[in-house]
């Protein structure tokens, strides 16, 4: 006789089902051939679409829960290959409601009581974790849209800037991005050397050129201007077509004299910069190449915001702008005319002739007008790398400097051409 024989079969099966009849979760007792033998009250519970499961195919009623074919399939098979078997989500719609288990199964074994040889399992809710690890999620892929949506905006702001720069002086652009005090419209009077320049005939020149050359030739030349306007230290404030009104002195000054000192370098290196690309503008049409006037005059200006609320200019107003656009269009081809003030101040650094009194349009009195020539010494000179070389053989003159770079590239490419050019020339000599 055998152990088992001495005790009531479905005693102990219910004495081994004890701990699982109170357990929270939806547990299920089954024999071999997965006949369910009993369950406890949350099964029910959990799923009130059944009825009496007792007696019956455990994998139908996991149909009937609503189960995948799938899932029900990978039951069967790792109960029986594996004997044990765990689907960690299940999803289940009971009442219009998704809910979501786990289902924990594994095949016992007991030497004592053959009857307890069966499948064991139970359905753990997890519906309030996935819903938390779901809010999870979606936060989590909120707070990566939100992070694209910001980047993509600081992409946005950031190309608004670099093409808002080119509307700007340097230091006009950095003094509004550094502003704290935004909304206030600040007003100065401050002492300041004006500079202003046009192209002779530009006009005539304008009328001749097409379209496309003349915009290669004015960019071209107010792209050299405004750089050399920048390394010296100048409020670069308008372009007007092809007229250049820059500033010194505001919004950063190192006093009047070198102020004027280096508006006058500034002038000086623009004239010479203009005779270095005339041969370039010569091919492009400009027959007499480029000839240029230039103003410059010292002197108090109000200098700040001016416009309306729907658009702001940062310009200077007062006589000594007056004066320069006087005396540029007094100036002969290809000459810097300045004020006494102006004089007075760089005198001792810079070579200078008087030229006359005159009476511009809108001054009362005669104003002593006196034409820049050059610095007297080269030590006054601000240290500048040329742009152009002339050698014995051969005459380098970059066009563009706002990209040194790409000239230097080119360079390359114009010695490797001349290189493969010089082997031919040889191979066909020798032939």
């Amino acid at each position: 006789m055998k152990v088992e024989d001495f005790f009531n079969q479905q005693n102990i099966i219910d004495l081994s089902f004890f701990n699982f009849y109170n357990a929270i979760t939806a547990c299920y007792y089954a024999k071999d051939n997965l006949e369910i033998l009993k369950v406890n009250k949350n099964f029910l519970s959990f799923f009130p679409i059944l009825g009496n499961v007792k007696n019956a195919y455990f994998p139908d009623v996991l149909e009937q829960i609503g189960l995948p074919a799938k899932q029900i399939e990978e039951f069967i098979h790792d109960i029986n290959e594996k004997g044990t078997v765990l689907i960690p989500e299940i999803k289940i719609s009971i009442n219009d409601e998704e809910r979501v288990y786990s289902l924990l199964s594994t095949r016992t074994k007991n030497e004592s009581f053959t009857y307890l040889n069966g499948v064991q399992g139970q359905f753990v809710d997890r519906t309030a974790e996935f819903n938390l690890r779901k809010e999870r999620q979606n936060l989590l892929e909120e707070k990566i849209r939100d992070r694209e949506i910001i980047e993509e905006k600081s992409r946005q702001l950031e190309s608004l800037a670099t093409r808002l720069a080119k509307y700007l002086s340097p230091q006009i652009y950095q003094s509004i991005f550094e502003n704290e005090n935004e909304g206030e419209q600040t007003h100065a009077r401050k002492n300041l050397t004006i500079f202003l320049s046009d192209i002779v005939k530009f006009t005539d020149l304008a009328d001749t050129l097409e379209p496309e050359r003349l915009a290669a030739v004015i960019n071209t030349y107010l792209s050299e201007m405004s750089a050399i306007a920048v390394e010296c230290g100048g409020t670069i404030d308008k372009f007007i077509g092809d007229a250049v009104l820059i500033f010194f002195g505001d919004p950063e000054t190192e006093g009047e004299q070198e102020d004027a000192l280096k508006c006058a370098e500034m002038a000086i290196r623009m004239m010479k910069r203009v005779g270095e690309l005339n041969k370039h503008w010569k091919k492009l049409g400009v027959v007499d190449g480029l000839k240029v006037r230039m103003g410059i005059s010292t002197g108090f200006c109000t200098v700040g915001n001016f416009g309306s609320d729907l658009r702001l200019d940062y310009t200077v107003l007062g006589s000594p702008v007056n004066l320069a656009a006087r005396l540029q269009t007094t100036a002969e081809h290809n000459t810097i005319l300045i004020d006494e003030y102006t004089k007075d101040l760089i005198n001792s650094h810079v070579n200078s002739k008087y030229i006359d009194d005159i009476t511009p349009k809108g001054f009362a009195r005669p104003i002593p007008v006196y034409r820049l020539k050059d610095f007297k010494s080269a030590k006054h000179r601000k240290r500048r790398k040329s742009l152009s070389h002339v050698g014995d053989r051969v005459e380098v003159n970059v066009l563009d400097s706002s990209n040194i770079q790409a000239a230097i590239e080119e360079l390359k490419r114009i010695q490797e051409k001349f290189e493969s050019d010089y082997i031919e020339m040889k191979v066909k000599k020798k032939s």
